[in-house]
């Protein structure tokens, strides 16, 4: 594991900071969902897969309309893998949002992503396209990202059949997601080719330093995202010890120059904080376009309570208003 240069003793008496109290209905009903199961990692992948995906039905349900979305296979040099395309019922930009979902690269997909999507296609009246890649372990590092990759080739030539402008793009995602979007932003720039006119990522992992002040606070458990699934999700993910200290996985330690401009949603009572205050800082310092906002009492995923969470809205809105002054 990777340890801060100025590595503190772990604090004492430290408070977390207050949730949300919608944020913190979103947390205890979640919890309340996932105590009906046994532990995703007690049982088989595909049995922790499909607790999770019902665990996470009722917040992808309802939500905004669709004028269309399509279920389609995209190549890549793995095999194929699913997109889900989604057209809101009003156009205001004529490009689209490639989204690339959480789940500590194990867990999760589209279906459990879903009206997150939806809510970024109707608010920024803009197609979004997220992408299915197979999840770890059947596909460990560096898997997922090389399909994001040829996923994101794939659909600059494939986007007048799906009803945008391949030249108008953004890429995002949330936790592992936001890695996978932030090292297809790397691979591009490093092939010469501007392909995104930004990147917006979500409560990001950005790191596998789990010696951070804010996995000590937030990583019991009782904030979503623990400290325990974060190192069952490296696990399953990672094939070796030196893959702990590869840049496309200690992203604070890559070189960030050149890259399209950022947009980082922060949450404030999760594991990750600390990985996402020090990207923003990371990527001032070479020079990148970034913007980003703390939202105060918020955990991990809670862009998925906007059912209840206004909070959740607000970043959603946010987020979009910055995709606008960048299209």
């Amino acid at each position: 594991m990777l340890i801060d240069p100025e590595f503190k003793a772990a604090m004492h008496g430290t408070q977390p900071a207050a949730l949300d109290p919608k944020v913190r209905a979103f947390v205890l009903g979640m919890a309340a969902d996932a105590a009906k199961f046994p532990r995703r990692d007690t049982v088989s992948i595909a049995e922790g897969r499909d607790i999770a995906e019902q665990v996470r039905a009722p917040w992808a349900k309802g939500g905004p309309a669709m004028a269309q979305t399509q279920n389609l296979p995209v190549p890549t040099r793995h095999g194929e893998v699913q997109i889900r395309v989604h057209t809101p019922l009003e156009r205001r930009q004529p490009g689209a949002f490639i989204y690339i979902h959480g789940g500590g690269y194990v867990l999760f997909s589209n279906d459990t992503h879903d009206r997150l999507m939806r809510e970024y296609a109707q608010r920024a009246g803009m197609v979004v396209v997220g992408i299915d890649y197979t999840r770890a372990p059947e596909a460990r590092f560096p898997q997922p990202i090389e399909e994001c990759i040829d996923t994101v080739r794939w659909l600059r030539g494939h986007g007048a059949a799906l009803g945008f402008d391949a030249a108008q793009l953004f890429i995002g995602g949330d936790s592992a997601g936001g890695n996978l979007a932030l090292n297809t932003c790397l691979h591009f720039r490093d092939a010469g080719e501007a392909v995104f006119r930004g990147m917006v990522l979500n409560y990001t992992g950005f790191s596998t330093n789990l010696y951070r002040d804010s996995v000590v606070r937030y990583g019991a458990g009782d904030h979503g995202l623990s400290l325990h699934m974060m190192v069952w999700f490296f696990r399953n993910y990672l094939r070796r010890a030196e893959d702990f200290h590869d840049p496309r996985m200690n992203l604070l330690a890559a070189d960030l120059r050149g890259i399209p401009p950022a947009y980082l949603v922060i949450t404030e009572c999760d594991p990750l904080y600390d990985d996402n205050v020090d990207m923003v800082a990371r990527m001032q310092a070479a020079g990148v376009d970034v913007a980003s906002k703390v939202y105060q009492g918020t955990v991990h995923s809670f862009l998925e309570a906007v059912s209840i969470a206004p909070v959740a809205g607000e970043a959603f809105d946010d987020t979009v208003r910055w995709m606008a002054s960048k299209a």
